[in-house]
């Protein structure tokens, strides 16, 4: 099965679904887990702007890691920085650095007009990686 995984996360309420779902394929077979969040800048013309400051971006790590730990889960994480537009080729290279088997990760729905000039990230890191890409379902909200 899976020996290493890497879980790439954001801070939407999907990530929480992602988590959940490397943790339960982690734990039966011992696998470690990578977790990685991307905190992503914009580009202008006149300078680069971080769209999250580095303390909410190590919380989303923490926040997985001590889910996944809680479940008896071997996980590590780590914080990369790079431009909007990069996103997808960091998530690839990262996978590929850590020899990743499976990249888990959660989609983002939107509709198509919207997708197609802005496509997602998920798109991109499916058609770009060279292991198996898991996306994983949103949860249904409590009711």
């Amino acid at each position: 099965m899976f020996h290493r995984i890497l879980v790439a996360v954001d801070p939407s309420p999907a990530r929480h679904s992602a988590v959940r779902l490397a943790g339960e394929l982690a734990g039966p077979t011992g696998a470690k887990v990578r977790v990685l969040h991307i905190a992503a800048s914009a580009a202008t013309l006149a300078a680069v702007v971080p769209l999250e400051d580095d303390a909410e971006a190590r919380a989303v790590v923490d926040e997985a890691l001590a889910a996944l730990r809680e479940a008896g889960v071997e996980a590590e994480g780590t914080v990369t920085t790079t431009l909007t537009t990069q996103i997808a080729t960091t998530i690839s290279a990262a996978a590929e650095e850590f020899e990743a088997d499976l990249l888990v990760l959660s989609p983002h729905h939107r509709g198509s007009l919207k997708a197609f000039i802005n496509p997602r990230v998920s798109d991109a890191v499916a058609h770009a990686s060279r292991i198996a890409v898991l996306l994983a379902p949103e949860e249904a909200p409590v009711s």
